[in-house]
């Protein structure tokens, strides 16, 4: 396997601006064929190289590898079915016409709750108003609950796809909910401790500003300058609602690396060949295939899957793939055909969100990977 195109088209990146660096990791069953740190971690406040074991905000890839394998597990536990109605658990949630979403709705962004809403800005507003400390608090959290509760609908479950934040936070305070556990917590101690990852967790700003605890800002890539926190974040989630929220959240606020997903995603390949009874296969299997309730929609239940045209996964990896990407610069695509996955992290919202370049670049590196693997 010749990956040379590949490092170069990576270099070219850096140089055009699409992201400051990037870790790249390309595995071919359990066996890492290419794994590379270039660029640069940060560019400000000073320069630091990209390190292999840097830990980025994942954003969005929160959704399939935190949230989504929690109501696996509940699943597996019987806590919950996919055809319950989310009213079982939130009788007030009904409200306008939305007593009929189930969880599997949710999971395959179906429920037609709106994509996003800036509960943030009330938050924010709240806490400018007079209320202390209530931004990144339990009571934002709480507040933001019951706003998605009382939210209108954008259309009836079943009939649309319609990728929304707002499900993916419904679905984290079901996790917390039906455990009795934080998210953050239940997801530490149910998926990654026992994985075996050690640069995976959830960021709970609530707990640094009560204990005065530091991230270790080194290890970590930096992603905006954000223009109303007024500050470089780093160690603190990017993702404004989730940050509003304490940082813990259904539809953002992971930090990881690219060997612990790599851990993650070996870990659910043997829980679908039925080796590992973590998840059972069968219930792997649901999830990762396509969701049929909305015809042609390209979502499985928690993860995308490569939409037939202008998929950012680019035009090799098999119908039978899934992957998510996140906002920050954050990617995932597993071929379960081929048994191949492209873990591919960047913090290109560094310094600035200002550029989109990343949106070519993702189909055109995962073909040259692709070539490189199987040509």
């Amino acid at each position: 396997m010749v990956f040379h195109p590949v490092e170069e088209a990576f270099k070219e990146a850096v140089a055009q601006g699409v992201f400051p660096g990037a870790v790249i990791l390309v595995a071919r069953g359990d066996e890492i064929v290419l794994e590379r740190a270039l660029g640069c971690r940060s560019l400000v406040p000073e320069k630091s190289p990209m390190q292999l074991d840097t830990i980025f905000d994942l954003a969005s890839l929160t959704k399939p590898l935190a949230t989504t394998i929690a109501v696996m597990l509940l699943v597996r536990e019987r806590k919950i079915r996919l055809e319950d109605r989310v009213t079982r658990f939130f009788p007030n949630f009904g409200v306008f016409g939305k007593t009929h979403i189930t969880f599997r709705h949710l999971l395959a962004h179906c429920s037609g709750l709106p994509a996003w809403k800036p509960y943030y800005e009330d938050i924010v507003k709240g806490e400018k108003e007079g209320r202390i400390n209530f931004v990144a608090s339990r009571a934002a959290k709480s507040y933001v609950f019951e706003c998605i509760h009382r939210e209108k609908p954008a259309g009836p479950p079943g009939t649309q796809s319609l990728y929304s934040d707002l499900g993916f936070m419904l679905l984290g305070e079901v996790v917390e909910e039906i455990s009795g556990w934080t998210l953050d917590r239940y997801a530490q101690d149910k998926i990654f401790k026992p994985t075996g990852l050690r640069s995976t967790s959830f960021v709970d700003l609530t707990q640094l500003r009560m204990r005065r605890l530091q991230p270790a800002k080194e290890m970590i890539a930096p992603t905006e300058n954000c223009p109303w926190r007024r500050k470089m974040l780093c160690g603190e989630v990017h993702d404004d609602n989730a940050y509003a929220m304490g940082g813990v959240a259904g539809h953002a606020g992971l930090f990881s690396s690219a060997r612990d997903i790599h851990l993650l995603l070996r870990r659910l390949s043997r829980c679908l060949r039925g080796e590992d009874p973590f998840l059972p296969a069968p219930l792997m299997r649901e999830f990762v295939t396509r969701d049929e309730t909305v015809k042609g929609s390209s979502y499985a239940l928690g993860w995308e899957t490569p939409s037939a045209e202008n998929s950012a996964s680019g035009s090799h990896f098999s119908p039978s793939s899934i992957g998510h990407l996140g906002f920050t610069g954050t990617s995932v695509w597993w071929d379960l055909e081929k048994d191949c996955h492209v873990i591919l992290l960047s913090n290109r919202v560094h310094p600035s969100r200002a550029t989109d370049k990343i949106k070519a670049f993702r189909p055109y590196i995962h073909d040259l990977i692709m070539k490189a693997l199987f040509e």
